[in-house]
């Protein structure tokens, strides 16, 4: 090694006043900071005997892959290997069982599948029955000459997803730049039971249509007297901020604009996929989760949702009440079809 070099060891193992040594005052430095030296890490760990694992317990997790596997892992403790053993046990097996709907410990009869495993194995991927259902595995051996079985655990419930597309739509958004040129904005969607919706808006509002104001006050006097197809009575269908706000009695000039802009309200949640909920007195269904997700018309003025969910033996009941309330400041818009030439 060069000066430089034994220096800079010198440097690391701390050796004083290194600068000033000559390399044969280095050499002996650090021969006797290595030999004063403590041991090092990997010497200590070699003494040390290893630390001790903790006793295992035996466990068995099944966790769905996809709509038609499943990936199931064990672990079994050494005393109840040597149990089951001793007790004639001969083959490791798997018992999938289908409990969907069911209450815990119950499985639906003749879905039982049992899967012989390997005794030395410890994770295994088994084959699903049927996709969208709620499964438990169950972990023990078989014992020989007809000897029966013997259970070592059990698995928590899983569900395995459904094989078809979900059924979830995510909200459709209008993208929109102040750069472009405005865009046509789509027709509303209509939801797949608007018979429903119209049902609950009707009972939302029905208390407060006296002191309803903005759109919802113009609709209101549009059905009283006004050509009203196909627009029933909560705006579904239509775009319901100032329908007629855009008929002037200027003639053609330069150039027409229009504007049309609402709001709906979304109502979700979830409970027991069991229960029955309803809103404001309507049956609403729910989804295999037990979630809801209602879309209304939200027009201005007040509206009052009692929501109420009923467990299947109507022992136990939950309930809330949601208010909401909308109100316009103005409204100086206009669908397409209606705009005009104006002055500008």
């Amino acid at each position: 090694m060069t000066l430089r070099q034994l220096r800079q060891v010198a440097s690391d193992l701390g050796v004083a006043l290194y600068s000033r040594k000559s390399k044969e005052e280095l050499v002996a430095a650090i021969e006797q900071r290595h030999d004063t030296q403590e041991p090092s890490l990997k010497a200590i760990e070699a003494e040390m005997a290893p630390a001790p694992r903790p006793e295992a317990e035996t466990s068995v997790v099944f966790l769905p892959r996809d709509p038609q596997w499943a990936y199931v892992f064990w672990e079994i403790a050494e005393a109840d290997r040597m149990a089951a053993q001793a007790a004639g046990a001969t083959q490791l097996c798997l018992r999938v069982a289908d409990v969907t709907g069911l209450p815990g410990g119950s499985a639906h009869p003749h879905t039982l599948q049992e899967v012989m495993v390997d005794s030395h194995a410890t994770e295994w991927y088994l084959p699903v029955p049927l996709s969208d259902r709620d499964y438990r595995v169950e972990l023990g051996y078989r014992k020989g000459n007809g000897g029966g079985w013997m259970s070592l655990a059990f698995s928590s419930v899983a569900r395995v997803p459904a094989l078809h597309p979900s059924e979830q739509i995510l909200d459709q958004f209008v993208p929109f730049s102040l750069d472009a040129a405005p865009a046509p904005m789509p027709a509303p969607v209509e939801p797949a039971d608007s018979g429903l919706h119209e049902r609950l808006y009707q009972s939302a509002t029905s208390q407060w249509r006296r002191i309803s104001r903005g759109s919802e006050a113009f609709h209101e006097l549009d059905a009283a007297g006004l050509d009203n197809s196909g627009l029933n009575a909560s705006g579904a269908g239509l775009w319901a901020s100032g329908r007629d706000s855009g008929i002037g009695g200027v003639a053609p000039r330069q150039r027409s604009f229009w504007l049309v802009a609402d709001a709906e309200l979304i109502v979700y949640g979830a409970t027991d996929p069991s229960a029955r909920l309803s809103i404001g007195g309507e049956e609403v269904p729910l989804s295999a989760d037990g979630t809801f997700r209602v879309q209304v018309p939200f027009r201005d003025g007040k509206q009052l949702y009692p929501i109420e969910a009923i467990a299947a033996d109507g022992e136990q009941k939950r309930n809330i009440t949601l208010e909401f309330s909308r109100i316009t400041p103005e409204d100086n818009s206009n669908p397409a079809d209606k705009a005009v030439n104006e002055w500008f």
